[in-house]
């Protein structure tokens, strides 16, 4: 018979048990120790990690309180958290047996012991070490995924007014449990500010779960927000939790929130109203504790006036609302977004930290940005790939409706075949938003030629 891979410390003042106990474990299980005095516990635990430790509850010097037992397993606690501790008592006290229970035992075993009941003990409670690591360590993995996140999404960038009367909202509404209304433009970066706040609140170090409500279709709504039970409909082969309870504690962040129809805006309020969840196939309610944060580029106000959006809704999620100016109303933060960019992708890319020189910040600043930061981002990431200089340039930037002087290279009376070439080729990179697969294939070339006629051209 194999035995079992687990180490087993025994600790008893009686000698006798301890052969006894160390003959019969070491059949089973493959290393046991065994200790007389429990003075020697601490350094015992300093240089070895046990699966397992069977403590006498009572020791020489109090031979029925069981308070030696409990100074010990409060001892071992406090070195292991993560220990399992099963007392041993010859006196079959229940009353004290729980008590010690209470305190932080796994189990208790009487004295005399029948041997396949110690074994059938130790082997259950070991699940109970297994258990408790496995939980110890998804909550050390989901630190780090939340240390990650942030530092993905890096902090607020901004010096502009209109940014600086943002991040003064942020930091006085994330303290609060206060539901908070995000309006701004495509691009503008509601969900980072939706990760500040649940950065700076009290719930940091729980869950921060994003919900794209505008790519959830009506018949997925339900099983994806508030989940289901196994056999619900037909591909429900488990049962699981919807993203509300998989933020419970933490914050739920639903973006593009005035995409909902009227009806699933009152089963989403149902749910704010109550504070619980029922997953579909299932009667059962389910108590959910988040912090709700919501975000829009669509006019709410208006909707509400057209019988398009809950009026009873808004009211629910708008308690505090943060609106996100577009980027060409924050010219004077796009050298810093820029510089910000820049570090990013030649890391990523691993590219000797490239610069951009003043002429090129002028005419950034002269774009209207239609797609906002998000546009700014991809329009730096391309930059950095396709540039041959540390210093970027006008001509390393792909963008549209740039104004220069009131002359625009995209006029009608172009008859130039060389001017045409690169015109189409321009609107066609700026239609894909810079995925030059997708602008060759499109041109029906290969992404080779497309990059030599780029160079070519300049762009």
């Amino acid at each position: 018979m194999s035995k079992i891979d687990a180490k087993i410390l025994i600790v008893d003042d009686d000698q006798d048990v301890l052969l006894a106990a160390r003959l019969f474990l070491k059949q089973h299980f493959s290393i046991v120790h065994t200790e007389k005095n429990p003075e020697n516990i601490p350094a015992i635990m300093k240089n070895e990690s046990y699966d397992l430790i069977l403590l006498d509850m009572n020791f020489s010097r109090d031979a029925t309180s069981g308070k030696e037992g409990f100074h010990w397993l409060n001892k071992i606690i406090e070195i292991d958290p993560l220990a399992v501790v099963i007392f041993i008592t010859g006196y079959g006290d229940i009353e004290l047996a729980v008590q010690g229970i209470k305190e932080g035992a796994t189990n208790f075993i009487l004295k005399p012991w029948d041997n396949k009941k110690l074994l059938a003990t130790i082997t259950a409670n070991l699940k109970v070490r297994h258990n408790k690591e496995e939980i110890e360590d998804l909550k050390s993995k989901q630190k780090v995924l939340i240390a990650n996140q942030d530092q993905a999404y890096g902090n607020l960038i901004g010096q502009s007014p209109a940014m600086q009367k943002v991040m003064a909202t942020v930091e006085k509404v994330a303290k609060t449990e206060a539901n908070v209304l995000i309006l701004g433009e495509n691009g503008t970066g509601k969900e980072l500010i939706a990760r500040a706040i649940h950065k700076a609140s009290s719930r940091h170090n729980e869950v921060f779960i994003s919900v794209d409500l505008g790519a959830i279709s009506e018949t997925l709504f339900e099983s994806e927000l508030f989940g289901f039970k196994k056999g619900a409909f037909t591909d429900a082969k488990e049962d699981r939790a919807g993203r509300f309870e998989a933020a419970n504690k933490g914050t739920v962040f639903l973006d593009e929130i005035g995409n909902l129809s009227f009806n699933l805006q009152s089963k989403l309020l149902s749910v704010l109203q109550n504070r619980k969840v029922v997953r579909l196939g299932t009667n059962r309610e389910i108590p959910i504790d988040v912090r709700l944060i919501c975000a829009t580029n669509m006019p709410l106000y208006q909707m509400v006036n057209e019988n398009k959006f809950r009026q009873d809704l808004l009211y629910r999620i708008n308690t505090v609302e943060i609106l996100l100016p577009p980027l060409r109303e924050r010219l004077e933060d796009i050298q810093q977004l820029v510089e910000h960019f820049l570090v990013i992708y030649c890391k990523k890319y691993k590219m000797p930290l490239k610069r951009i020189n003043p002429t090129t910040i002028r005419r950034l600043e002269k774009h209207s940005w239609p797609g906002n930061i998000r546009e700014l981002q991809h329009a730096v990431e391309r930059a950095v790939i396709l540039s041959e200089s540390n210093i970027l340039q006008p001509q390393d930037f792909f963008l549209s409706q740039i104004e220069d002087g009131g002359q625009s290279d995209e006029s009608d009376d172009i008859t130039n075949l060389e001017e045409r070439e690169k015109l189409l080729i321009r609107r066609v990179i700026d239609k894909h938003g810079g995925n030059i697969s997708k602008a060759a294939k499109e041109l029906g070339l290969t992404r080779a030629s497309l990059y030599r006629r780029i160079e070519k051209h300049g762009l």
